[in-house]
């Protein structure tokens, strides 16, 4: 992490007092023990406490407190539910973390013009629980989609299980409303099709809490399929179950999700959940939905192309409470995966058909680093999640761990996929974006954090490696850190 700016943490109590003046008395957390819950998100491994921690309650307070901190030139880290994989909430010594998750409202429900209008520190299901009752629902659905935020979701483009059919959080975002740095409010798309000028919100969505805090979203919402069932497939090898996830969308099928889990992870949410997964190397979920006679002739077509590889399973869902418990146990996996030890999650992305050759090369990369590697991913799609397990007491695990991963990525990317899906960069991968991107990509990219955060104010340490954020931030256009 970077060093803290003493005169900020020598000025710490001035501050506190100018946030505490605008805001609600229980709306600034600055003692030691409260500001323990935001020393970290979901990548545990990495801690560190902020200066303080501020929670407003909509648009015009989150606007006060940018502009309080842009005068004082204090970092802001905007933190959506904290439930982010990489590091891309992790506090600095001398930033303020904003917090979004009471700002949880509906603000409009458009059900001719299919779309909710929402405050982004509303959860992802209860996007969903608010317009189910008319039949409508909301497609993006991570795993955490029961704690993280809307706000989290935007700044990492998240996907989840049925982005294949559906896409992820950008093709189901039409409008933000944005604070930026110096407290300056914009709004971007709308609730229409399409807008003039610019795509900036594609820019936005993604940009992990580098340009701007979004406030509110508009957000596209769907009718409700007349139907769904999932079929699990089991295989003796990841290698074989990624031949047929290969085939099956060579052959010009879009099921509504393909998900991917191998034997360590079917053994764990088996114990959690019990849905019925067959003893396998490899096992396939493959959703298709529409009317029944739609959903019998997709399966077919699915398991003709699956019989061809020899499955040791091949059993379709017989009722709605089967179906819901191999969707518990697919979306339990990383935490029923947490009792059999630490890990880290990666998240790269790959060509489909290459999904056979990287699996096999994962497994002999996990041999020569003498480390163990469970699968459980979006094989649809090809965005992978392998779990790094290790034993965080063991000294030099964490690094060993690590160095595995930035194989398993660099890996990623060799094949022609990149290095992230949907858990974003943040403090993880921004090392490794020289192995994605040439310096003239990475200067192209900061150029546009220049437009909207002058002075790299917002979220700092993250996304770019950090010896050339810290020269941007100190204003010598990051040739203190080498770019070009």
């Amino acid at each position: 992490m970077p060093v803290p700016n003493p005169v900020i943490l020598s000025n710490r109590a001035s501050i506190i007092s100018q946030l505490r003046a605008v805001l609600p008395a229980d709306a600034v957390i600055d003692d030691a023990i409260g500001l323990r819950a935001y020393e970290c998100d979901a990548l545990t491994a990495y801690r560190c406490a902020p200066l303080c921690v501020v929670l407003p309650r909509d648009t015009a307070q989150v606007s006060t407190v940018l502009r309080i901190c842009h005068r004082a030139g204090v970092p802001v880290v905007p933190r959506g539910a904290g439930t982010a994989l990489t590091g891309g909430s992790l506090a600095t010594a001398d930033s303020v973390v904003l917090g979004v998750a009471r700002m949880n409202d509906v603000l409009e429900v458009d059900y001719a013009n299919r779309f909710i209008r929402v405050q982004t520190g509303r959860t992802n299901l209860s996007v969903t629980g608010a317009v189910a009752q008319d039949g409508f629902f909301y497609a993006p659905d991570p795993s955490s989609q029961l704690a993280c935020a809307i706000a989290g979701n935007i700044g990492m483009n998240s996907g989840g299980a049925h982005c294949l059919k559906y896409g992820v959080t950008t093709n189901n975002l039409l409008g933000v409303r944005m604070v930026l740095m110096d407290g300056t409010v914009i709004d971007l798309g709308g609730a229409h099709l399409d807008s003039g000028g610019l795509d900036l919100l594609a820019v936005v969505c993604g940009s992990e809490g580098q340009l701007g805090v979004v406030t509110e979203a508009i957000l596209r919402i769907l009718p409700a399929p007349e139907g769904a069932r999932p079929v699990l497939i089991g295989f003796d090898s990841n290698a074989t179950a990624g031949a047929c996830v290969a085939d099956i969308i060579r052959a010009g099928l879009l099921p509504v999700a393909i998900e991917f889990m191998d034997r360590p992870c079917i053994r764990a949410t088996e114990a959690f959940a019990h849905a019925g997964y067959p003893d396998c190397e490899a096992l396939l979920i493959v959703e298709v939905e529409g009317s029944p006679p739609e959903i019998d002739a997709q399966l077919a077509r699915i398991r003709k192309i699956a019989e061809r590889h020899n499955p040791v399973a091949l059993r379709e869902s017989r009722s709605d409470d089967e179906s819901a418990r191999i969707w518990l146990g697919r979306k339990s996996a990383f935490g029923a995966m947490g009792q059999m030890a630490d890990y880290i999650c990666l998240d790269g992305v790959i060509p489909v058909s290459q999904l056979a050759p990287v699996l096999q090369r994962v497994e002999e990369l996990a041999i020569d680093f003498g480390l163990q590697v469970a699968n459980v991913f979006h094989a649809g799609d090809g965005n992978l999640h392998p779990l790094i397990l290790y034993n965080a007491n063991a000294p030099g695990a964490l690094a060993q761990a690590e160095a595995l991963g930035a194989e398993i990525l660099k890996l990623c990317v060799a094949v022609g996929g990149c290095l992230t899906g949907e858990h974003g960069v943040g403090v993880e991968k921004r090392d490794l974006m020289g192995v994605q991107f040439s310096p003239a990509d990475m200067e192209a990219q900061m150029r546009v954090k220049d437009v909207f955060d002058p002075g790299w104010l917002l979220n700092p340490a993250k996304v770019f490696p950090l010896a050339i954020s810290a020269g941007r931030r100190a204003g010598d256009g990051g040739k203190a850190g080498g770019a070009a």
